[in-house]
């Protein structure tokens, strides 16, 4: 995953938007983000994993179409 990828101008403002929010947030309240964030993301994980794993028909007994 070496290779570079940028971003849309809409996805940079949106950056840049969050990066001023954070800059307001207490140490706790950036600390609570940050563990929600975490989580958020490994359930996004999951949920791909899942979902790659029910289309591919790895699942058990899911049989290929």
């Amino acid at each position: 995953m070496n290779q570079s990828v940028e971003l849309s101008m809409e996805q940079e403002f949106s950056l840049r938007s969050f990066a001023d929010q954070v800059q307001h947030m207490s140490r706790e309240q950036a600390q609570d983000f940050l563990v929600n964030l975490y989580k958020q993301m490994m359930i996004k994980e999951t949920m791909y994993k899942h979902f790659l794993k029910h289309e591919w028909g790895l699942e058990p007994g899911t049989k290929f179409s």
